[in-house]
């Protein structure tokens, strides 16, 4: 036991296959508590055999802010920390010592480490951090979807380092949910920005080319619409649609205020660099791939996406290069592709290419 009384709560429904591992994750826990919101498995019975508090409540209509409140409030109230997790996410071991000392430093709220999805070989793709570790009392979640903690008063939020999760998800379950849902999340709050900007997101998800695009200028215009990662991404999704619907044009004014918007993030110089691969400008692919390597830093927010930090820059760079009569260059930046995603067959194929060009200009003595 430490300093704390610490209580994990989760809500649940057929996640018997997920069971043990969430268990074993969050065993550092003094409490685990979970809602069944309508199990027709095994994950009642399996949850409770492994010591978990599970309580069964339908929640009809469906929407998770309800679900994760109803949970809340099944957490014991002599509580201090509570930690909110689903059953397809686990702990690295060690992390309620982490929790702990960031809490001793007057924290009513814990930002750690998450990592959302995973590349094929097993390194990490989409990375940020979260706030799902909060104080026993006012607290509440709201939204039917992409729900997020509120609180009554002014949040104490401090970053717990050391302290990791990772989403080990089912790709059998469907997204099909979230469209309605946020389209419900925009009719019950229209002027919230983060709402709107998830909408015209999952509307780009679902090749709704232009609603993606009305949504997106409508988060645009919002007075509290001023995070600069956010427009930034908003702007980009516009192009990616105008780009769909044919309007390059009308995509490459987006990307240019893209940005200029966010200018310390990869995406847009990115995104703008694969809009110029398929113009056929090289010369400009090579100046956007190396203006977002000169970025070394990882954001922290839910924005940064898994390719900028991973292959793409390179991916770019080296076809820029090789297009523009830089053999030499290419082959290093294809390699650095393909060092850093291996599973990528287009990637072996680029190197193989490049080489066998080279050998073409330099044959051998």
């Amino acid at each position: 036991m430490g300093a704390y009384r610490v209580c994990v709560y989760a809500i649940c429904k057929n996640e018997a296959k997920f069971a043990k591992r969430f268990m074993d994750s969050v065993s550092e826990a003094d409490d685990v508590v979970v809602l069944d919101t309508g199990s027709d498995d095994d994950s009642v019975k399996l949850l409770t055999g492994l010591g978990a508090h599970v309580y069964t409540e339908k929640i009809e209509p469906w929407r998770f802010d309800t679900a994760r409140n109803r949970a809340l409030a099944l957490v014991p109230e002599n509580t201090d920390i509570c930690v909110s997790i689903d059953l397809d996410e686990v702990f690295r071991p060690g992390w309620r010592d982490k929790v702990e000392a960031a809490w001793a430093k007057g924290a009513d709220m814990i930002k750690y480490r998450y990592t959302w999805s995973f590349n094929p070989d097993g390194s990490e793709g989409v990375v940020f951090w979260i706030n799902k570790i909060h104080a026993r009392h006012g607290f509440r979640w709201i939204n039917p979807v992409h729900e997020v903690l509120t609180h009554d008063g002014p949040i104490r939020a401090l970053y717990a380092e050391g302290v990791q999760v990772d989403h080990l998800s089912d790709p059998t379950k469907s997204r099909a949910q979230y469209l309605p849902l946020l389209e419900l999340s925009v009719q019950e709050d229209p002027d919230n920005d983060r709402n709107m900007h998830y909408l015209g997101r999952e509307y780009l998800f679902n090749k709704k080319w232009q609603a993606c695009i009305d949504t997106l200028k409508r988060h645009l215009s919002m007075p509290k619409a001023i995070w600069p990662d956010e427009r930034c991404a908003s702007m980009r999704f516009i192009a990616r649609a105008e780009v769909e619907l044919g309007h390059a044009r009308e995509a490459e004014q987006w990307l240019l205020r893209a940005c200029a918007e966010a200018p310390y993030l990869r995406e847009p110089w990115l995104d703008y660099a694969r809009l110029l691969y398929l113009q056929n400008n090289f010369y400009g692919m090579v100046f956007l791939a190396q203006r977002a390597l000169e970025i070394a830093e990882r954001p922290r927010s839910y924005v940064c996406e898994a390719d900028a930090w991973g292959f793409l820059p390179y991916d770019l760079l080296s076809l820029g290069l090789f297009y523009t009569g830089q053999k030499e260059r290419a082959l290093e930046a294809a390699r650095e592709a393909l060092r850093l995603a291996p599973y990528v067959e287009r990637l072996k194929n680029n190197v193989a290419c490049i080489e066998a060009a080279l050998a073409q200009e330099h044959p051998q003595a």
